[in-house]
């Protein structure tokens, strides 16, 4: 398929994990895509993909470094059609033992970031009165945890951010909309690299009942960058197996059966 077809797009956080999946995908679906990332391995993740990717060393929180991107995509390739505002950091720390300078700190990259993001990019959307911003926010942006002050307050932050955009640029004709992962098999939430089904087993309390692949995220990146969803504005999709529809009480009818309720906090986050 060609979903994406002479599409040019930006995707930040595209080293590895969602972002690389994102990317990856965009390119399949005949997008020409530039990544982004403050990891050097973006250059490789680019190159794996193939002619229509490129590579970009960056810090999101750094505005002048995506003024310089912004123009170097536009003067190769005449416009930005699609921005996916996907980098971010996780960290967990209860309310008191986080420090100020901590929760600056993730929400400089994950909420500043995808503002500088918007703030760059959607003035050259506006121009040619069409675009799709996409950014991530997560399950956590909209049921959190607790040891997520910082992070849960950066995606919540990421999701209002969103409606406002929406709200500003849709009368331009661009798009901006939010996509809330939650249980994906990325480095973020699984650093050990445990395989899939050592995952599974902590996942009863998802509907789905199995961890997420990065490319059923990609997915749900593909429709809101894509013609197909242009008559969303403002939308939240949750790719989350399930996690943020409710939670189950276990030995009742209708929760899963032949599993039992986790004894404790699992050992990897629900987060993306």
């Amino acid at each position: 398929m060609a979903r994406l077809a002479g599409k040019i797009a930006i995707v930040t956080g595209a080293a590895r994990g969602m972002g690389a999946a994102i990317a990856r995908k965009f390119a399949d679906e005949g997008a020409i895509v530039a990544l982004t990332d403050v990891l050097p391995d973006v250059e490789a993740t680019a190159k794996a993909i193939g002619p229509a990717a490129s590579a970009y060393l960056h810090d999101v929180t750094d505005e002048a470094r995506w003024q310089d991107i912004v123009a170097n995509v536009v003067a190769r390739h005449g416009r930005i059609d699609v921005l996916v505002n996907n980098a971010g950091i996780l960290m967990f720390k209860d309310v008191l033992s986080t420090s100020v300078a901590e929760l600056r700190r993730v929400l400089d990259v994950n909420a500043v970031g995808t503002f500088i993001g918007m703030r760059t990019v959607a003035p050259h959307m506006i121009r040619q009165r069409k675009g799709s911003i996409v950014n991530n926010s997560s399950c956590d942006g909209i049921s959190p945890a607790n040891s997520l002050v910082a992070y849960a307050s950066s995606k919540f932050a990421v999701r209002g951010m969103t409606k406002v955009a929406a709200l500003e640029l849709g009368p331009h004709g661009v798009r901006v909309n939010s996509v809330h992962p939650g249980g994906i098999n990325t480095a973020m939430v699984n650093p050990q690299q445990a395989p899939a089904d050592a995952l599974n087993r902590g996942m009863t309390w998802f509907p789905a009942q199995r961890v997420g692949d990065p490319v059923e995220a990609a997915h749900c990146f593909v429709f809101l960058a894509s013609d197909e969803s242009g008559y969303c504005m403002g939308a939240e999709l949750a790719v989350d197996g399930g996690l943020v529809a409710g939670h189950y009480y276990f030995g009742l009818p209708g929760a899963p059966q032949g599993v039992l309720p986790p004894a404790r906090a699992p050992d990897q986050p629900a987060s993306k």
